[in-house]
This record gives structure tokens, sequence and C-alpha cells, in this order.
């Protein structure tokens, strides 16, 4: 990627520390498969590998999707995905946790696209853990509880890529979880698509656009 994205991360991390700070949190957010998992790995990973390891850490939004049990009682199974099908204020509430608590470790869901449903505490922040990348589709929503994390993040990226290419990956995503062809077209049509809409809404509220291609590896 052209713009200095891992050298920013790691300024985020040195900036924490150096400050007394306990940590910092920067937010990635996008439409559907734009690349933010991708791109907070590779930071996370990339802060770790110059800090050592656990000076970052990644706390997924999707690990906050509800589950499978609780979207069917409420009749949303068919668009999950969309905003009211997380736990959005069980999300915030660890933002806020992770800016105050840092005398003890803390564990972190994901979500689970075998399953298809989130896990409890696959991943962890360490007490010495200077930089949390999170990112999520919804995190620049002007909807409450998204609006009121604003505040909270150091940086607030808008991951963006080619629509085609979004929608491509994510057909792609869905076959691989055993969907049949006709149902990936259907369920990126019908869930994906207008979500991605509804989240290039807010992307004026963000700090910074990274449009992605290939994250570069070593």
């Amino acid at each position: 990627m052209p713009e200095p994205l891992v050298p920013d991360a790691l300024a985020l991390a040195r900036e924490a520390a150096g400050s007394g700070a306990r940590r910092a949190v920067l937010g990635l957010t996008g439409p559907p498969a734009a690349g933010k998992s991708t791109l907070a790995r590779h930071l996370v990973a990339e802060v770790c590998r110059v800090l050592g390891p656990g000076a970052a850490g990644y706390l997924p939004m999707d690990g906050f999707h509800l589950s499978n049990a609780q979207l069917d009682r409420l009749g949303r199974l068919d668009r999950k995905g969309a905003p009211d099908t997380f736990d959005a204020h069980g999300y915030a509430a660890l933002v806020r946790r992770l800016l105050t608590e840092a005398d003890h470790p803390v564990y972190v869901p994901d979500y689970d696209r075998t399953l298809h449903e989130p896990v409890a505490a696959r991943h962890v922040i360490d007490p010495h853990t200077r930089l949390v990348v999170t990112e999520g589709n919804y995190l620049a929503s002007d909807d409450e509880p998204w609006a009121g994390l604003r505040g909270l993040f150091a940086g607030l990226w808008y991951v963006e890529a080619d629509d085609g290419l979004r929608e491509r990956r994510l057909h792609r995503r869905q076959v691989s979880g055993g969907a049949s062809e006709e149902a990936a077209r259907d369920w990126v049509e019908r869930s994906d698509r207008p979500n991605g809409e509804l989240v290039k809404r807010f992307r004026a509220n963000c700090t910074r656009v990274v449009t992605t291609g290939t994250v570069p590896r070593r």
C-alpha cells in the first residue's frame, strides 16, 4: 500500500506508551469484504514484530454477532450482518474496558465462519498491549452506541475496495461457508449489498480513507 499505514500504527502505539495512557484504539471501518480484517491483522502483526509480542491486539466487531439462536428468536436470521444483528452495546462496553483496564488480560470474542457463530475468548489483549486494532462495518455510524465511540478512537480509518471486487469476495465467502452458488448470489444481493451501501453513508465521519489491494506480507 502506498500510504504509511504501519508507521502510523506504530506511532499510535508509541504515543500511548510515551504519554502514560493505558493504550490506544485504532478503528477500521468500511463495507463488507473491503479488507478490514486482513488489514487489521497485518497492522497487529507488524506492530508486534517491531515492538515485541503482545504490543498490539485485535478486536473484531464480528465477535459481537448475535448467535443464530438469538437471531432466530428475534426474526432476524435472514438479515444477519445488519446493524441490529449485533450486540452493539456489548462491543462498546468492551472498547471502554480496553481503555481503562490494563492490569489483567481481557479476552475478546471472534466470529467463526465455519460454525457461523460468535466464539468467546478467541483473542486476548494483554496488560502490556499498547495498541488495539478494532474493525467492523458500523464503527463510523451516526447511530448509538457507535457514535459515542468515535471520540475514543485514536484514529478511525475507512477501508474501501471496488464494489465488484468486494462482491466477488462476498460470494466466495458464502460458497466457502457451504452455500450454493444461487444462495450465495441471493445473500450478497439481499443482505451484503444493502449493508455496504449503508456503511458508505458514514465515510465522511472517518479520519482517513484507505483503498485496499493486496496487503504486503513479510
